[in-house]
């Protein structure tokens, strides 16, 4: 699905709906004659490799030249300040109520003009790794952040002569390129902690005091999603597999940055099954035809679980906001376990998973929204599209040291993030429709996997283990969850619901509140914008009734 890069001079003008006062003024900032194109992954390597502040360890890239980097290339490390993850504080799309549009074009023009003195390089890459999706991206960064270029391009599919062919021969669609322009040292007068700025329907963004890789990596995925939302596609944030058994079976599972999202995605069950993985972070869905395309071939990970010796390591490309000492041998090696700071990161290559592919043709068999609601046993299983859609709506969850949160901020507090995704540009409502069709028309299943605590208790990570190898075997059994007429549960020992108790009950009442409180108040949040049909409140009010 190939975007336009360029445009015949008729189409050049006001009635164009892919112009707009800030697409215009980033793209042209990518033409200033203080802009340098990278045009190789080896060329942005020895960009990074000499950046000042890079730490060249003396770990060696596990087969280089299959990632396309020289046989000598070795894993860098590049460190922020202060700020180790995301600030949706910073984000400001266009398109939102009480947006001054006008105000943004003025703020972006001065952020252009504020680069004239510093030299830039410009890269590209693709956005999805199928003919069936793929996107053109653009960024645009300053000399001394050649790393997180470096790491950009690697996260996602730099470009090359095979992808480039597989490019020109995606379906075409009717939009204009991704664009985004950082400048990661320009803080904006009335945005002192920074901005993230969108433009949505044009494929741009404008990002400036954002040093954190993540923020570059995700303002990517969020025009990505956008763009697979607009054109029969439901956007994913999560991981997805396929259990090669006799009758395949292919799971999507959905949660936030330490759900469990990629431990259940790369989980290969000791080896009893041989098991295909599309992502863990990011892909889309056709709704129309059912298969889904992965948006990057790389991984970027957590090191906070991977001691400096662990196995997985060997994969590294880059690393972010880690430490690094010397070994035995006098080597410069990384220091991982989240010691130095929180959020440790890295770019893992896409030969860290010897079984993944880019595309999977056959549907989705099941979706499994990842909470941390401690009302919720292990597991429950949703006989209703609709519901099954309401609750990835008002999918329960905590927050995580992937985010940079504002003081008084309760890291604990249960919060709902709609799909398990921060990062959409678009109405609800979209989504909403997108998963209740997959949930209505192509017979998918909803499951709702607690990886937290269930009332006190911690759910063991071989809890959920065993119940996603049950699932895709078909050995599951659910039996009714008290009086819900269309929810069921899995027993499992030491952690039955006792639908009898008061207290237990009214944990159920106060979750079903939580949700319909969130609904209501998406009635008049941003003017409505992610209102959703009346039948979602309905159905968490007839769970009220069930009760």
């Amino acid at each position: 699905m190939s975007t336009i890069s360029n445009y015949k001079i008729e189409d050049i003008g006001k009635s164009n709906p892919n112009f707009s006062p800030i697409r215009t003024t980033i793209e042209t900032a990518f033409y200033g004659n203080n802009v340098e194109k990278v045009l190789s992954l080896t060329e942005a390597y020895k960009l990074a490799k000499n950046s000042p502040g890079t730490i060249v360890t003396d770990m060696p890239v596990y087969k280089p030249e299959e990632i396309g980097l020289d046989k000598d290339a070795k894993i860098l490390l590049f460190n922020d300040g202060e700020v180790t993850g995301r600030f949706a504080g910073a984000r400001v799309i266009i398109g939102e109520p009480n947006i001054d549009e006008n105000q943004l074009a003025g703020i972006a023009r001065e952020a252009v003009f504020n680069t004239r003195y510093k030299k830039l390089y410009h890269a590209q890459a693709y956005i999805g790794l199928h003919e069936d999706f793929m996107v053109k991206a653009h960024l645009l960064i300053p000399q001394g952040y050649e790393n997180t270029m470096y790491s950009w391009m690697l996260n996602f599919q730099y470009i090359t002569e095979e992808y480039t062919r597989m490019y020109k021969n995606s379906k075409k669609l009717p939009e204009g390129d991704i664009y985004i322009l950082s400048d990661p040292e320009y803080y904006p007068p009335n945005h002192p902690k920074g901005l993230a700025l969108f433009d949505p329907e044009h494929n741009c963004a404008l990002l400036c005091g954002m040093k954190y890789f993540g923020e570059h990596k995700k303002g990517t995925l969020t025009l990505a999603w956008g763009i697979a939302n607009r054109n029969g596609f439901a956007s994913c944030h999560g991981g997805l597999k396929r259990y090669n058994l006799e009758k395949p079976y292919t799971i999507g599972v959905f949660g936030l940055s330490g759900s469990g999202k990629s431990t259940l995605t790369h989980e290969k069950h000791d080896g009893r099954y041989d098991i295909t993985i599309l992502h863990d972070d990011a892909y889309v869905i056709s709704t129309e035809d059912g298969f889904s395309v992965a948006l990057e071939p790389s991984y970027f990970d957590k090191t906070q679980d991977y001691p400096t010796n662990h196995p997985a390591n060997k994969y590294l490309l880059t690393v972010q906001n880690c430490g690094v000492t010397l070994d035995e041998e006098g080597r410069k090696v990384i220091v991982t376990e989240d010691i130095r700071n929180g959020n440790g990161r890295a770019v893992k290559s896409k030969l860290w998973a010897d079984n993944r592919v880019d595309k999977i043709d056959e549907p989705v068999n099941s979706i499994a929204w990842l909470m941390k609601d401690s009302t919720i046993p292990p597991v429950i299983k949703i006989n209703n599209p609709v519901l099954a859609s309401v609750m990835g709506a008002t999918l329960a969850t905590k927050r995580t040291t992937a985010e940079r949160l504002d003081k008084g901020v309760d890291m604990n507090a249960l919060v709902i993030e709609p799909y398990a995704n921060p990062f959409r540009t678009y109405p609800l409502s979209n989504d909403y429709e997108k998963f209740k069709e997959l949930f209505e028309n192509r017979n998918v299943s909803c499951y709702i996997f607690n990886t937290g605590h269930f009332i006190d208790k911690k759910i063991p990570k071989e809890v959920t283990l065993k119940i996603l190898e049950n699932i895709a075997t078909g050995n599951a059994k659910f039996k009714q969850l008290g009086n819900f007429s269309e929810i069921e549960y899995m027993e499992i020992e030491g952690f039955t619901p006792n639908m009898e108790s008061k207290e237990y009950k009214e944990m159920w009442v106060n979750s079903i509140k939580y949700r319909k409180d969130f609904l209501k108040n998406m009635e008049t949040f941003k003017g409505g914008r992610d209102k959703l049909p009346e039948e979602a409140l309905s159905e968490l009010e007839k769970l009220e009734k069930e009760l």
